[in-house]
């Protein structure tokens, strides 16, 4: 069964995002809030969670699309190509927020990361995933909860996803209420500032101008 762990949205409790740190450095699945929907999560770095993670996808591992969550941006340098200034000078404006950018990456992401020559960047504004990277001193690997339109309210409510969730995961965080609408998603791998939005979703497109 999975622990449910009420962590307040604005001013996390220390001890709660070691426990949850200490629980990924041990290959746990996590499902934690953001700033758009709840997600699915595990440290990038460990193989036997992010098998785990697919899994519970339904996915291919090798084939799959998970983005990669930081707390800022310092971590593009590490995984991503280097990007020009005024592709940069965007991102800093657009984060943290709810935008997932493809990135061209690099080859320092796992092995699991290299049938593919991009990877999608996420830095919410929620300071719940901001801590628990921050002391995880590295990303982790992401993805929506998947539903359909009829069973919207399971995914909003932390009670209701325990329900379905509870035994195919390890840790649930409870930040209350979630959102219904994901990230959009910001294809920017041609630099120069231009970009193709690969789904419209909670961040303003227009804003990215």
């Amino acid at each position: 069964m999975a622990k449910i762990l009420r962590i307040h949205p604005d001013n996390p409790h220390q001890r709660a995002i070691e426990q949850v740190v200490e629980a990924l450095k041990k290959g746990a699945v996590i499902i934690y809030p953001t700033d758009t929907v709840y997600g699915l999560g595990c440290d990038i770095f460990n193989a036997k969670a992010m098998k785990r993670l697919a899994q519970i996808k339904g996915v291919d591992l090798e084939k799959s699309q998970f983005s990669i969550v930081c707390n800022d941006l310092t971590h593009l340098s590490t995984f991503t190509r280097p990007i020009d200034n005024t592709t940069f000078r965007m991102l800093k404006r657009a984060l943290p927020g709810p935008y997932t950018f493809v990135m061209n990456a690099n080859n320092s992401l796992p092995s699991y990361y290299k049938s593919r020559d991009t990877v999608g960047i996420r830095v919410p504004d929620h300071k719940v995933p901001y801590e628990i990277v921050k002391l995880l001193d590295s990303p982790i690997a992401s993805t929506s909860l998947k539903h359909d339109e009829e069973d919207k309210e399971y995914f909003v409510d932390p009670e209701l996803i325990a329900r379905k969730y509870d035994k195919l995961v390890d840790i649930i965080i409870d930040s209350g209420p979630g959102g219904i609408t994901p990230s959009s998603i910001i294809d920017i791998c041609s630099g120069n500032g231009d970009i193709e939005v690969l789904r419209e979703g909670k961040g303003e497109v227009d804003a990215l101008a």
